[in-house]
């Protein structure tokens, strides 16, 4: 067999040469292709501390890794970054189909998202594996970092929406406690005002009834005191009495030049009233009656009148209802102002300084193409060319031998 294969030596090497060249231009002629890595895993804790401190959102790296893969997948962010990156993909579109589906078909065909989870009782955390196959003169290292950057700023994003939106709820949370409080405060201070008018004018009515009641008790008294005053004045006209005189000296006037007589006097009894004389009588029932008013005859008045002027004017309700600043007199909105303050500064926060995930590899620009493998397609194309060379030897041989063989027989 080598014998024959030796003297087909040509053929073999013709076959085996031919077959190579064409493997060669095969691979001059196809469209090489190129793959290109990235690999993300979760950031260091203190990475994400400003925002979870915040205690309005939070946020484990191993969360954060999985929301930037759930957006590496979405359709949307692929969507969104084709349209926002038409120029990288420059070199991409394909005769009869429009750029933004060209770019679609290589980012959803050609784009992997591998993502491993932790292993258990192992050191390794959880990552994720991008892998991006492109064809020639497409910047795929490029391509990949971008969409990379593009994921994890989308995602940025809708975590600063998520918290300003959990900060707006909380603002207008507290905004409605401050609300009550003040609805409350009014409420409580024209409570206070209406109680203190409201006691004013019941001390009011009350010293009113005393000062009225008082002043007819007044005039009761003066009225018996005139009908006293005249009785006593008949009294002592009957008994002649017009100067102030005491019993001992209207007995003396009765016994007048009798014998010398001895009388004793008990000073500390009463003495009728008509022992005063009728003129004393009747001067003191004049004035009486010609008074307009009792009210200096009793101390009490002068005090009533006095506690009704102060009442004129409640100084408290006064202050109360000058208040400009009332604000400062709301109960319990001391932590409430503390809040809101404290999540204007979480409001505030620099979310393009938060680092969600870490690029532990960025995607290069590989050495070479992944397909087609040159050197071994022209390396099979010559083993194959030498193996039908050498089978086309052999099958030609075999068809001689048996010409020979059917010749000598006839």
């Amino acid at each position: 067999m080598s014998k024959l294969i030796w003297q087909g030596r040509r053929l073999i090497l013709l076959l085996g040469t031919l077959f190579g060249l064409s493997a060669y231009a095969y691979t001059r002629l196809v469209t090489s292709e190129y793959q290109v890595t990235s690999v993300l895993r979760p950031v260091a804790l203190n990475a994400l501390d400003a925002l979870n401190r915040s205690g309005v959102y939070t946020l484990p790296p191993d969360k954060a890794l999985t929301r930037v893969g759930s957006a590496l997948e979405s359709y949307g962010v692929r969507s969104g970054f084709i349209r926002a990156n038409q120029a990288l993909f420059s070199n991409v579109q394909r005769p009869g189909v429009t750029m933004e589906q060209s770019c679609e078909s290589l980012i959803r065909s050609l784009l992997k998202v591998i993502t491993s989870a932790p292993k258990k009782g192992g050191f390794s955390s959880a990552l994720i594996h991008l892998e991006l196959s492109y064809p020639e003169g497409v910047g795929g290292a490029r391509i990949l970092n971008s969409f990379v950057e593009y994921a994890i700023e989308v995602e940025r994003k809708k975590i600063e929406a998520d918290l300003n939106i959990i900060i707006e709820n909380r603002l207008a949370e507290l905004g409605d406690s401050i609300d009550a409080a003040r609805a409350e405060y009014d409420v409580s201070k024209q409570a206070r005002i209406a109680i203190l008018l409201e006691n004013d004018a019941v001390q009011r009515s009350q010293l009113q009834d005393e000062l009225v009641a008082l002043r007819k008790q007044l005039r009761a008294g003066r009225m018996d005191r005139i009908a006293q005053l005249k009785e006593a004045i008949d009294i002592a006209q009957s008994l002649g009495i017009q100067k102030p005189t005491t019993p001992s000296g209207v007995a003396e006037s009765f016994r007048a030049g009798e014998g010398p007589t001895m009388y004793t006097e008990i000073n500390n009894q009463q003495i009728p009233l008509y022992f005063m004389g009728v003129e004393i009588l009747e001067a003191e029932r004049s004035v009486l009656l010609k008074r307009n008013s009792d009210d200096f005859t009793e101390a009490r008045i002068a005090q009533i009148e006095r506690e009704m002027w102060m009442l004129q004017n409640n100084r408290e309700v006064e202050v109360l209802e000058r208040r400009e600043n009332e604000e400062v007199f709301l109960s319990g909105v001391q932590p409430i102002r503390a809040e809101i303050a404290r999540l204007g500064k979480v409001g505030s926060l620099e979310f393009s300084s938060i680092q969600l995930v870490s690029v532990d590899r960025k995607a290069l620009e590989p050495l070479g193409p992944i397909k087609p493998k040159k050197n071994l397609l022209v390396l099979l194309g010559v083993v194959f060319g030498t193996a039908t060379g050498a089978l086309i030897v052999l099958i030609r041989n075999s068809m001689a031998a048996r010409r020979v063989e059917s010749l000598g027989g006839g």
